[in-house]
């Protein structure tokens, strides 16, 4: 099965080649420690709303709905950036994995990798629609 093992100038170009994914894959995971911090502040703030007294600040209680829009932004967006990072993955297994087995896995690859920009697009996208309706309404208590 392994009689022709491939080439080191082969294996090289492989791991030349799995530099943008890796850069690709380290943008991700800042990404989702922005958005997971992010998640948190709105998911303290929607708790801080909740514990007071409706008659005592039913403008500030107002507010909640749209805490929980940008949530499920925030969430949406968590979950595209996870996806382009599961796909990154995939992308870089499916290189070395053709690679070893000396087939041609330059379509593949290049499928995948438009794929993870897509989804870690939508994740960006996502998070500009949550600052935005951040952004349109000032928040009282931070």
């Amino acid at each position: 099965m392994f009689s022709e093992l491939p080439s080191v100038n082969h294996l090289s170009l492989v791991i030349t080649q799995a530099t943008a994914p890796a850069f690709l894959l380290g943008a991700v995971v800042g990404l989702i420690s922005v958005l997971i911090n992010r998640l948190e502040r709105i998911l303290d703030r929607s708790r801080t709303l909740n514990a007071l007294d409706r008659s005592i600040a039913p403008d500030l209680k107002a507010d909640l709905p749209r805490l929980e829009r940008r949530a499920g932004l925030i969430n949406s967006a968590i979950v595209f950036a996870i996806s382009s990072g599961v796909t990154t993955i995939l992308l870089m297994v499916v290189a070395f994995g053709f690679a070893f087995l000396g087939l041609a896995h330059e379509r593949g690859v290049a499928l995948l990798f438009v794929l993870s920009v897509g989804l870690f697009g939508a994740s960006l996208t996502q998070f500009l629609r949550e600052v935005q309706m951040a952004l349109q309404k000032i928040d009282l208590i931070s």
